[in-house]
C-alpha cells in the first residue's frame, strides 16, 4: 500500500519471468490502489487534466466515480469521449498528457490517470452485466438514427477505429478498410503484447463491429481500389484516410543491405501480428541469432529490444546517439528494459556493418558521439568523436529510427496535395484539399502517440457529419 499522498505504483510482473514470455509486464491496479490514487484528487474547480487530453474525457468525474466505487459507471463515463480506455490506459503517454497538466505534478505526484483509466475499462471488462457474445461487451448506442450516407475509413488503427465509432453513432453506413489480414493497425502489430495484450484490442475492435461497422480485411487501397473508386464507383459519400506511417526508414549506411538486418516495421510484424515468437507452431520465423543489437532510442526501438530479448537471444544491445536524457521512449519503458537486462550504449552510432561470405552481419562498426547545440527536435544534436570507432559483434540488427508515411494512397489520388515528406496536408479540421477526401492521425502528421490519432479521428468525423449536412441543405 502506497504512503499518504504517494502516487500508486503499478504492479508488476516478476522481472525474471517476464523476460522469457510475452505475458503482459504490468498487472494493473487492485480495488483498493484504485480508489486509494483516485482519493488523491483534489477535484479542481478548473480541472487542467481535461486540457491535456486530445479527446476531452471528463477525468474528474471518472475518477471520483472510481473514488465512490462506482467502476462500472466510470468506464462509461470514460468511453463517452475514448473508444479504447484499455488500451489508452495501457500505451499513451500520460505523463507528457494529462498527468503533466495536473496540479499535483508540480510536487512530482501527479495522480497516475492512465493506471485509473486501465483499471476502470479492465473491471467493466470482467464485470459488465451487459450482454457478452464471443468475449465481447456491445456498447452499441441505444437509438442510431440512419443515414443514407455511406462512408469509406481506410485503416484500423486507433485513428481509424474513432472515426468510424464516431461516425457510425452518427447513423452512418461506415466501412472500415484494412490491409492487413487482422483489424487494429499498429495497436494489432506494432506494440508487443506484453505491453498491449491483443485479446484487449479484439475485445474493442468487437465491439465496433456489434455497432455495425463493416470492416473489410486483407483490402490494399490503392491497389484494391482507388480512392477516386471509391467514391465514384462504390458510392461512399466521403473517405476518410487514417493509414498511418508504417514506412520503413534506415540509416544508409554501408552494409545495411545484409541479411538479418531488419526494419523495426517488419521485425515487430512477425514478432507481434504472425505470432513468429510461437515458431514453429506458426509458419512466420524470425532469425536473431546470439546478439542483436536495436538502433534507436524511442517506443519503438523499446519494443524491439523487449521482443528480441524475449525471442531467446543471450545479448541485446540499444544503441543510441543520443544520452539517456534525450531518449523519446516513455520513462516506464526504459526502466523496464534495463530491469530486463537490455544493454544500452548511449551517445554511440552504428556507421557500417560487416557481413561473412554469406553475406550476414557479423559486427556493427560504430563510433562515439557528444552533444552540440540545440537541433530543431530542441534536443542537442550529436556530433561524432573522430577516431573513436570501434566494432561489436552481432548476429542480427533492427533498425528503428523512424518511419514516413507510405506513398502508395497519395500517388493513387488524384488532386490531393503532400507535403515534402510525403504526409498528406490537410487543414485543422482535416479536410484534404480533395473534396470529400479527409485524413488524419500519423499519415498527416508523421509518428505520434495513440490518443493524439485518436482526437485526429474524432475530430474528423464531426466535420464530415457537418460537411455532410450542409451539402444536404444546398
Amino acid at each position: 500500500m502506497p504512503k499518504p499522498n504517494e502516487k500508486v505504483h503499478m504492479l508488476t510482473q516478476d522481472v525474471q519471468k517476464r523476460k522469457n514470455n510475452f505475458d503482459e509486464v504490468a498487472l494493473g491496479l487492485t480495488e483498493e490502489l484504485a480508489v486509494n490514487e483516485a482519493q488523491r484528487c483534489l477535484n479542481c474547480k478548473k480541472p487542467l487534466c481535461m486540457q491535456g487530453c486530445p479527446v476531452g474525457i471528463n477525468i474528474p468525474e471518472f475518477i471520483m466515480l472510481i473514488k465512490e466505487r462506482n467502476f462500472l459507471e466510470a468506464a462509461r463515463v470514460i468511453k463517452k469521449e475514448n473508444l479504447l480506455p484499455a488500451i489508452c490506459g495501457r500505451v499513451c503517454p500520460q505523463e507528457d498528457q494529462c498527468e503533466k497538466a495536473c496540479v499535483l505534478d508540480r510536487t512530482g505526484k501527479a495522480i497516475a490517470i492512465g493506471y485509473l483509466e486501465r483499471f476502470a475499462a479492465d473491471y467493466e471488462m470482467k464485470n459488465s452485466p451487459q450482454k457478452r457474445e464471443n468475449g465481447a461487451i456491445s456498447h452499441q448506442p441505444s437509438a442510431i438514427s440512419p443515414q443514407q450516407c455511406k462512408i469509406a475509413v481506410i485503416g484500423s488503427g486507433p485513428s481509424g477505429l474513432t472515426c468510424a465509432s464516431e461516425l457510425r453513432k452518427k447513423g452512418y453506413q461506415v466501412t472500415l478498410f484494412e490491409a492487413f489480414h487482422k483489424p487494429g493497425g499498429v495497436l494489432m502489430y506494432g506494440i508487443p503484447s506484453f505491453r498491449l495484450p491483443k485479446d484487449i484490442v479484439n475485445y474493442e475492435i468487437d465491439n465496433l463491429r456489434k455497432m455495425g461497422v463493416e470492416i473489410k480485411v486483407n483490402s490494399v487501397i490503392g491497389r484494391l481500389k482507388t480512392v477516386d473508386q471509391l467514391i465514384k464507383d462504390e458510392g461512399y459519400s466521403a473517405v476518410y484516410i487514417a493509414t498511418g506511417a508504417g514506412h520503413p526508414v534506415f540509416m544508409g549506411i554501408a552494409g545495411e543491405e545484409l541479411n538479418y538486418i531488419y526494419s523495426s516495421n517488419e521485425f515487430l510484424t512477425r514478432v507481434n501480428l504472425m505470432e513468429a515468437y510461437k515458431f514453429p507452431e506458426v509458419d512466420t520465423p524470425v532469425v536473431l541469432g546470439k546478439k542483436v543489437a536495436v538502433i534507436g532510442g524511442g517506443n519503438t526501438a523499446m519494443d524491439s529490444a523487449r521482443c528480441a530479448l524475449r525471442m531467446g537471444t543471450e545479448k541485446v544491445y540499444c544503441i543510441y546517439r543520443r544520452s539517456e536524457k534525450e531518449m523519446p521512449a516513455r520513462v516506464e519503458e526504459i526502466e523496464h528494459a534495463k530491469e530486463e537486462g537490455i544493454e544500452f550504449m548511449f551517445l554511440t552510432a552504428p556507421v557500417k556493418y560487416i557481413g561473412d561470405s554469406d553475406n550476414n552481419v557479423k559486427k556493427a562498426v560504430c563510433i562515439k558521439m557528444e552533444l552540440g547545440e540545440l537541433d530543431d527536435s530542441g534536443r542537442r544534436r550529436p556530433i561524432p568523436i573522430e577516431g573513436s570507432e570501434f566494432e561489436i559483434e552481432v548476429d542480427s540488427v533492427v533498425v528503428a529510427i523512424g518511419t514516413n508515411a507510405n506513398p502508395l494512397i497519395s500517388d493513387t489520388t488524384k488532386n490531393m496535395e503532400v507535403n515534402k515528406w510525403g504526409y498528406i496536408v490537410t487543414d485543422e479540421a482535416g479536410r484534404t484539399t480533395k473534396k470529400r477526401v479527409y485524413a488524419g492521425g500519423d499519415i498527416v502528421t508523421g509518428s505520434a502517440t495513440v490518443i493524439k490519432a485518436m482526437g485526429a479521428g474524432k475530430e474528423a468525423a464531426h466535420v464530415i457529419d457537418e460537411d455532410l449536412k450542409n451539402l444536404d441543405r444546398k
